[in-house]
């Protein structure tokens, strides 16, 4: 019987153990309170970064560049606004700003977007997109999942 007792006894460590690792290894739940996010959309900013994926807020009121991400997979979400996006092709005037980012000034044969509230789309690493015309204004979540 007692020795049992300390074979059952064992496993529960082992088993306690296990469970300890796993749970230092999950990531931590993170939460952003509706001030924050509401500025960040108002102005853009920074919302969540982690060594996997960022989650930001954006506004824009005019176009952009021309940007492609080497490591870095884009998904927006219209939250409110218009505009006119583009992506794939072929970047024209590409210059890198920084490691893995370039920027250009217009995109050949790339497939034009009408995205409008409530839209989302996704851009793989690799593909050159664009806000290329923005009406009045757009506002949007972007979370950027992260290659190694």
């Amino acid at each position: 019987m007692i020795t049992k007792s300390i074979r059952l006894l064992g496993y529960g460590i082992f088993v306690s153990a296990g469970a300890l690792v796993v749970a230092a290894d999950t990531p931590a739940v993170t939460y952003v309170s509706h001030d924050k996010v509401a500025a960040a959309l108002a102005k853009g900013g920074g919302l969540i970064q982690t060594a996997e994926f960022t989650v930001s807020g954006s506004h824009r009121d005019k176009g952009g560049q021309v940007e492609v991400h080497e490591k870095e997979s884009d998904i927006l979400y219209i939250i409110d606004g218009a505009a006119t996006f583009v992506t794939g092709g072929t970047m024209v005037g590409g210059k890198s700003t920084r490691p893995g980012q370039l920027v250009g000034t217009d995109i050949q044969g790339g497939q034009t977007h009408r995205l409008v509230k409530g839209d989302v789309i996704t851009v793989p690493a690799g593909v050159p997109h664009w806000f290329k015309e923005v009406p009045q204004s757009v506002s949007y979540f972007v979370v950027k999942v992260l290659k190694p």
